[in-house]
């Protein structure tokens, strides 16, 4: 019986990005802060400065992810597309939720990573917002 291969690094990381998925679509804290090294740095697609709002390390990224979910508490990722090439990798989604004041929110957007020894050292993400016209 052969011993089982390594997985490669591009192997690796794509599991690392399914199981942050996951994580987010079961809005699973504890799942998805397992995904990011200890000094990882999250940027948000809003906030005060060109690159959004920063969050670096796991307790600002928690925070960050808590209250994501509690604003968003329906948020679904959808249609969701995923790469990686070395410690690079991508995806795509599809968000939607409901806001504080009752409105659907609906947006395509993707996320940047950076990995380092299987964990995401950064996460940048940018969106397109569906903007409708009231009836």
């Amino acid at each position: 019986m052969a011993a089982a291969r390594e997985p490669t690094p591009d192997e690796r990381n794509l599991e690392t990005l399914l199981r942050m998925a996951d994580g987010f679509n079961r809005r699973d804290v504890a799942a998805i802060l397992r995904e990011f090294s200890a000094d990882a740095v999250f940027e948000t697609s809003q906030g005060p400065h060109p690159w959004g709002e920063r969050f670096q390390g796991l307790a600002a990224i928690r925070g960050a992810i808590e209250a994501v979910f509690k604003t968003l508490p329906d948020i679904e990722f959808r249609d969701s597309r995923r790469f990686v090439c070395g410690e690079r990798g991508a995806a795509e989604w599809t968000c939607v939720a409901t806001t504080p004041k009752g409105h659907r929110f609906e947006a395509r957007g993707c996320d940047l990573f950076e990995f380092r020894g299987g964990k995401v050292a950064r996460k940048d993400t940018f969106f397109k917002q569906v903007l409708r016209k009231p009836a």
